[in-house]
């Protein structure tokens, strides 16, 4: 009989191995459940007594959801599911409860009391997800349900129980806002748990109901960074972006002025060759002097800089740009550009922060200038940020690396890819402008490319070379000759243009060997064959031309007119050549066909008849252009922020939502510090009233006094037995004494003994009574 028994359980296990195998291979298969099955088919799935039917059915169902099927028929079906005892059953109807609780409100009503028991329930998984699944269900009705399960959750054993509780206070407000209040006290209990992600996870609710109440922090602060190196990724970002308000509005900002250590000054002091007015003129610096609290914030996140997540190493970078120093700041530079060697989309939105930073900070990345060197693979916005991160750490940089940079950008500069070569170009010349010592190199290398058959790269090449040359224009004197001498190779309109500008801007600084009225006698020759945009700019010469020998000529018959000669040279008889270029110039405009051209010669010509305005306007010293970083309009976007990749352009960002950073509190305004002392996990750093080990407790114990000890006040070895010896020694020497004592003892010993039994019958009285208490209230704890 033993033996038919054996057999037929072994083949009862094999049967539900075999089912459970064929379940497993049913649910890996994809066509199982992306396979619609008819409506009435998945209800008697659902109303099936299997669990296996039910949970196969309830996957289709959350299949169809999520293909954007129609599964809000089968409501009733799915959700008389919630009560099964199955743990993955419950999860795929909470599921689908959560879906669609909105559409039918008065169905999902009927199950608020199945969750409401699972919240009892022994498993701490189970009490997390109904917790999670009742904060879900958006119905307004149930808020104060939400709220007193809230306050359930907050005082569970499970710290998965706490967490979920933190995380459905924002659901919880924000389907009902006047359950405010008791959701505030719950919060402040949740930021104090022991459990770092519980902890993590109420500053997070924090930020989403009431991140100006930052008067719940304080007790709450240095236990927070205590906990945030062990924090999720979502949690250390919550932390970080809370405690940078956190400290703009408790931590005031603080200087105080240092001299710099002299040394060679002392030896002046000592062979008396200083004076007064060299110390005063010694050069003072601030320093800035940060808060005890403050500096523990730094230094307790600067382990983070270690994270994989790169949020969280930006997150840190950002704390020590808006309320550390320079000296955090450069700490963490190194790993901010190692994001650079992560993927594209990474690639990108680091590089986006460390302009940002570089703007401020440039000397410190001018040694890791090699990883921003562009690559064959990067996309376009990533080597246009490389590029603009490599001048701005040019003028901070060593020769050689200087020299590498202006390489790899004229490499650049002669490409195919159109935009590359422009912006390389672009960086050629404010490489330049940054620092003047390689004005004549980059000048050198921009002259090599207006030949060039690019129109694009001619045409860069001469705007950049317009704004070198204007900058300082009497020492680009032969720069402007050359250009003019490459009129006839240059071919792109463009390029013209600006070459005909610069000849026309610098043609009355040397009024005796100027080649502006040669070139526009050469210009004019083929004035018909050139385009629009070169015509205009020939007019401009031809006009600044005229104005300067107007000016010339005015300033002649100043001369003649001091010195009273009425002899008129046989020079001025005649029609000078410059006069007859600018008729000749009103002539071929006068039948162009470009009515703008008309115009704008007929305007010039107006304004000649008054030499004086015309000076004014045409002969005017124009400023010299600038060619800042294209970041600087995103310049003061908080660094992390989608403002700071996505508001490009214009001063004001297009974005809503962004919030900038409050500014430091003031000198005397700030919260009393001792709030933040108030906790007893902080207290650990110092303060009074933290709690002490026991180790602690008896190293501090008074010890009796000894005449040898181990120099800790306890006595030794050695101590007990000398003490015992001499002890000893005395009672031989003493025996008579001691035997007086012993009959005295033993007479005490008696009266001891009659009154210990008085009071041992009174003790067994005593504890018969307290052992029927302790029976009576260990029945009442076991009924609860």
């Amino acid at each position: 009989m033993e033996s038919i028994s054996r057999i037929s359980t072994l083949l009862e296990n094999a049967r539900d191995l075999t089912l459970e195998a064929a379940q497993a291979a049913r649910s890996a298969r994809p066509t199982t459940t992306s396979r619609a099955l008819p409506t009435a088919q998945l209800k008697k799935l659902l109303d099936s007594r299997n669990e296996r039917e039910v949970l196969d059915g309830l996957r289709r169902v959350i299949s169809m959801m999520y293909r954007q099927q129609k599964t809000l028929p089968l409501f009733s079906s799915v959700v008389k599911n919630v009560a099964s005892p199955n743990f993955e059953i419950k999860k795929l109807v909470y599921i689908y409860l959560i879906h669609h609780a909105e559409q039918e409100p008065d169905l999902a009503l009927l199950s608020i009391n199945t969750i409401q028991k699972s919240l009892s329930d022994s498993n701490p998984q189970v009490r997390a997800l109904a917790l999670r699944t009742m904060s879900g269900i958006r119905v307004p009705v149930i808020s104060q349900i939400v709220s007193l399960a809230i306050k359930k959750g907050t005082g569970d054993m499970s710290p998965h129980v706490r967490k979920a509780a933190a995380l459905a206070i924002p659901k919880c407000y924000r389907l009902e806002p006047n359950t405010l209040p008791q959701l505030l006290k719950y919060m402040s209990t949740l930021l104090g748990d022991k459990q770092y992600y519980v902890a993590g996870a109420a500053v997070s609710a924090f930020l989403d109901i009431c991140p100006e109440r930052i008067d719940l922090i304080h007790k709450h602060y240095r236990s927070l960074i205590k906990k945030i190196v062990d924090m999720d990724e979502w949690s250390q970002l919550a932390v970080l972006r809370m405690m940078t308000v956190y400290a703009r509005k408790c931590f005031p900002r603080r200087t105080r002025t240092v001299k710099p250590q002299n040394n060679s000054g002392d030896l002046q002091d000592f062979y008396g060759e200083s004076t007064a007015e060299t110390n005063e003129a010694a050069s003072e610096e601030q320093v800035v002097v940060l808060d005890p609290d403050l500096t523990l914030l730094l230094n307790g996140i600067k382990p983070l800089l270690q994270s994989r997540n790169s949020a969280v190493v930006i997150a840190v970078v950002r704390c020590y740009n808006d309320i550390g120093t320079p000296e955090y700041t450069k700490a963490a530079i190194g790993p901010l550009v190692a994001l650079v060697r992560g993927p594209q989309d990474i690639q990108q939105v680091a590089l986006y922060n460390i302009v940002a930073v570089c703007l401020d900070h440039p000397t410190s990345f001018a040694k890791y200038a090699s990883h921003f060197l562009v690559r064959a693979t990067d996309p376009a916005p990533v080597w246009e940020l490389k590029l603009e991160v490599l001048t701005l750490i040019f003028p901070h940089s060593p020769a050689y690396t200087k020299s590498l940079i202006l390489n790899e950008l004229e490499h650049f500069s002669s490409g195919t890819d159109k935009a590359l070569v422009r912006e390389a170009v672009r960086a050629i010349g404010r490489c330049a402008q940054a620092d003047h010592s390689t004005t004549a190199r980059c000048m050198r290398l921009l002259l090599g490319q207006i030949t060039s058959l690019d129109g694009t790269l001619a045409a860069e090449s001469l705007t950049v070379i317009r704004h070198l040359i204007q900058q300082d224009p009497e020492g680009h004197v032969r720069t402007v000759i050359k250009l003019a001498k490459n009129l006839d190779s240059a071919t792109d309109p463009q390029a013209r243009a600006t070459i005909v500008w610069l000849v026309g801007e610098f043609s009355g600084l040397d009024a005796e060997n100027n080649i502006a009225a040669d070139v526009l006698r050469i210009l004019l020759k083929g004035f018909a064959d050139e385009s629009e945009i070169t015509k205009r700019q020939i007019v401009l010469l031809a006009a600044k031309v005229y104005l300067h020998h107007i000016n010339r000529e005015a300033e002649a018959a100043k001369l003649r007119d001091a010195e009273n000669n009425d002899d008129i040279p046989e020079a001025f008889t005649e029609v000078h050549p410059i006069t007859r270029l600018w008729d000749y110039v009103l002539q071929l405009v006068r039948y162009d066909t470009s009515y703008d051209l008309r115009d704008r010669t007929r305007l010039y010509k107006a304004l000649l008849g008054v030499p004086q305005l015309a000076t004014l306007m045409l002969l005017a010293p124009k400023p010299a252009p600038q060619a800042p970083s294209p970041s600087e309009t995103r310049k003061g976007f908080i660094l992390g922020s989608s403002a700071l990749v996505l508001a490009g352009g214009g001063g004001v960002h297009p974005l809503k939502g962004y919030q900038p950073l409050p500014p430091w509190v003031q000198e005397g305004r700030e919260p009393d510090p001792s709030l933040r002392g108030v906790d007893s996990t902080a207290l650990e750093y110092g303060q009074k009233g933290r709690s002490v080990p026991a180790s602690e407790v008896l190293g501090e114990a008074p010890q009796p006094v000894a005449t040898k000890s181990n120099g800790a006040g306890a006595k030794t070895l050695d101590d007990w037995l000398a003490e015992s010896a001499s002890e000893e020694e005395a009672d031989e020497e003493d025996p008579d004494e001691e035997s007086e004592e012993d009959d005295d003892g033993e007479e005490e010993d008696e009266e001891e003994e009659e009154t210990d039994e008085e009071e041992d019958e009174d003790g067994e009285e005593d504890d018969e009574s307290s052992e029927e208490d302790e029976a009576d209230e260990l029945e009442g704890f076991l009924s609860k």
